[in-house]
């Protein structure tokens, strides 16, 4: 290996063998590199665990534009809007059909206490909403009918067994009886725990405050051919007063991210995590290098009186802080790989790790541990030998 170096290198690799010479400090410092490694990868994981939940009901729709209130950041919490705009959306040239949908919460209590949040959406069972309940929209029409999202969290043992065996499975639901007939599979998010799917009857009959002619969505599938960008913009200028906007499916899912990771709590916590992690690592690196800088600075001191350059001290400290980087980024990415598998079992939200996270980590620690060595050769900059000696 010191030969390879030496090598790449064109002389001795002088920052590896003194990192080497003192394995417990390397250790350590590896050790310290891979947690601020680890602290960034989570981080990364779970904001990039909160960005896919939040797509994942937007690619269930059926539909390539989205109408709904101005004031609505996210799919679910948005004021009703008239229905009449969907009338006024399906007058536009271009709109191929318009669907209402309803959306509440509701919490699920068993009786043995445990509980669930759900996020329930009302849909008109005559008209295209989901795409997993084409060819079942019709068992919605039965009174208190509903299908479960199949990866919700905490659901009562048996009660997907029954459905798979063709049992439709009886609750109640805030003191009224709903049936399960079937189940679809969204996904459970950072604030529920899965979603339900019932006619838009059934859902007034749980949630009597609302009113039928006013639901929080209008779904609007385009004709064959059509621009969806084009249409939203002809729907918006079509559509009469400042109480309804529509918006590209796109559109719609790449605001209520922005919103999520920047404006909500659980998103800017996570991104101060971020920054927090690379501080740490940062401060790490920096003790490390700038201790090995000090206990050398004599045998610095005397290369520099020979006559070496500022630039072969930099280059053996950056050679050190190059070698921190990449030997604490192996256990830092093993250890992520690891947490994120218990993560995605223990919360049933799958918490993923892209290529390009590895990638990019990669780069930022070594990054920072450049950074960190230019910080800790301030004082070897200053160094006189004559004041050494």
């Amino acid at each position: 290996m010191i030969a390879l170096a030496t090598r790449l290198l064109g002389r001795l690799p002088i920052g590896w063998l003194q990192l080497a010479h003192r394995r417990g400090r390397f250790l350590a410092a590896v050790l310290g590199v891979g947690f601020a490694n680890l602290l960034v990868f989570m981080q990364l994981g779970f904001m990039g665990a909160l960005t896919g939940t939040v797509g994942l009901p937007y690619a269930a729709l059926e539909a390539d534009i989205l109408i709904q209130a101005p004031d609505a950041n996210t799919l679910t919490d948005g004021s009703p809007l008239p229905r009449q705009r969907m009338l006024d959306a399906l007058a536009v040239p271009g709109v191929a059909a318009a669907a209402p949908v309803f959306m509440g919460k509701l919490e699920w209590r068993s009786a043995d206490g445990s509980a669930r949040s759900l996020d329930v959406m009302g849909v008109d069972p005559r008209l295209p909403s989901l795409r997993a309940l084409e060819g079942r929209r019709d068992v919605l029409t039965l009174p208190g009918a509903a299908f479960i999202d199949r990866a919700t969290r905490n659901v009562p043992p048996g009660v997907f067994a029954g459905l798979d065996a063709g049992t439709p499975q009886r609750f109640e639901f805030q003191g009224r009886s709903l049936t399960l007939h079937g189940s679809f599979r969204i996904g459970g998010s950072f604030s529920g725990d899965g979603w339900l799917v019932m006619s838009d009857q059934s859902f007034m009959g749980l949630f009597r405050n609302r009113s039928l002619r006013a639901p929080n969505l209008i779904l609007v599938r385009a004709a064959p051919g059509q621009d969806a960008a084009a249409l939203a913009a002809r729907i918006n200028a079509a559509l009469p007063g400042a109480d309804a906007v529509a918006r590209t499916l796109d559109v719609a899912l790449a605001r209520d991210r922005t919103f999520q990771t920047t404006q909500r709590p659980v998103g800017i916590i996570f991104g101060m995590g971020v920054l927090m992690g690379a501080l740490v690592g940062l401060i790490i690196v920096y003790q490390v290098l700038s201790s090995d800088v000090a206990d050398h600075l004599r045998e610095y001191a005397t290369m520099k009186a020979m006559g070496y350059r500022q630039g072969f001290f930099l280059g053996i400290i950056m050679e050190q802080a190059v070698v921190l980087a990449a030997f604490g980024f192996i256990p830092g990415s093993l250890m992520a790989y690891g947490l994120y598998a218990l993560l995605t079992a223990v919360t049933g939200i799958d918490v993923l790790m892209p290529p390009e996270r590895l990638l990019g980590v990669l780069l930022g620690t070594v990054v920072m541990c450049v950074a960190s060595g230019a910080l800790a050769t301030r004082r070897l900059v200053r160094a006189d030998p004559a004041e050494l000696f």
